[in-house]
């Protein structure tokens, strides 16, 4: 199935440097939201009691957060969860004071005026539990980006190694960053998100870099900016029926499946259309810029048995 019949290559290296530019301010800006703001770190990773209630009307969360205040819980974050009944509120550590006994003060406080208020569910996560999946997720991430410039260099050449863990980490990079600038929670639903982004980007990269090695092999003649583009016009329809049935699943879990996932969803969305856009433009221009040739990708000739042995007389 062909979404776009194209006669012609697709001059995307045109664009080389202009994506370049935009790539590098976009990462400047992640930065500097990431050390500004940091991340709305989730309960997985700060450590503290999370507490899910329900209200039979909507709840009025400046009211709530009020009652919270009077009753010493004024560092409480409170915010509706899924619908405008439904309200999350999360507590940080407490030392000496169970989760339960900090549920059970949250209701009386909420219940005082007389308003019906229905615990839905309590959770809570010790500060070093919280300290260790951090820096076990940031490992995971520098072991897979690690793994993959191995594999590649491998499988390929090491400009394509560099320029694939370079596509890889711009995705990350910016992904963090839309979620520092928006100010959405991160939690591990969201880790794994983003290591799914980099199997997919890495996915979608694999395929241009074995084309683009492919056609180094087969056109004898042709500068690498022209085989580069040849290649990315081959595999463009792949990518777009990729990339929009991937949208088109994402998208329903973003709108039907629940405030849950809405941040693993939003990852997913903004990572799968980062990661084509980095898979032409970030990895096959940094092999470009590293010199890729077509001398690079010629398979080592062999030398057959008894070749360099003299004639005959």
């Amino acid at each position: 199935m062909q979404l776009l019949k194209l006669s012609d290559s697709v001059n995307f290296m045109r664009l080389r440097f202009p994506a370049m530019v935009l790539s590098t301010l976009l990462i400047i800006g992640s930065f500097v939201s990431l050390g500004v703001n940091s991340l709305n770190w989730g309960l997985d990773f700060t450590g503290g009691t999370l507490i899910e209630v329900g209200y039979e009307d909507a709840a009025n969360l400046s009211d709530i957060r009020g009652k919270l205040n009077e009753a010493n819980f004024g560092d409480a974050i409170v915010q509706n969860f899924g619908s405008s009944q439904d309200v999350l509120i999360r507590i940080s550590p407490r030392d000496g004071v169970k989760a339960v006994t900090i549920g059970e003060q949250v209701l009386e406080a909420l219940r005082a005026d007389g308003t019906a208020v229905d615990m839905r569910r309590i959770e809570f996560v010790g500060p070093n539990v919280g300290e260790e999946l951090t820096e076990q997720g940031g490992l995971a991430m520098l072991v897979a980006l690690l793994c993959i410039l191995v594999y590649v260099a491998m499988r390929f050449e090491w400009r394509f190694a560099l320029g694939s863990v370079s596509a890889l980490t711009h995705d990350v990079i910016l992904t963090l960053g839309l979620f520092s600038v928006l100010q959405i929670e991160f939690d591990l639903t969201v880790l794994a998100a983003v290591l799914a982004v980099i199997g997919y980007s890495l996915n979608d990269t694999i395929v241009v870099c074995d084309r683009i090695r492919e056609n180094f092999r087969k056109i004898r003649k042709g500068e690498p900016v022209d085989i580069i583009n040849t290649s990315l016009t081959q595999t463009l329809n792949r990518t777009i029926i990729t990339s929009l049935t991937t949208v088109l699943v994402l998208v329903a879990l973003f709108y039907k499946g629940g405030a849950l996932i809405h941040g693993f969803a939003t990852a997913l969305l903004f990572g799968v259309v980062v990661g084509t856009y980095s898979s032409i433009y970030i990895a096959s221009s940094v092999a470009l810029a590293l010199g890729i040739s077509k001398e690079d990708l010629m398979p080592p000739q062999v030398e057959k048995e008894g070749a360099d042995l003299d004639p005959m007389p």
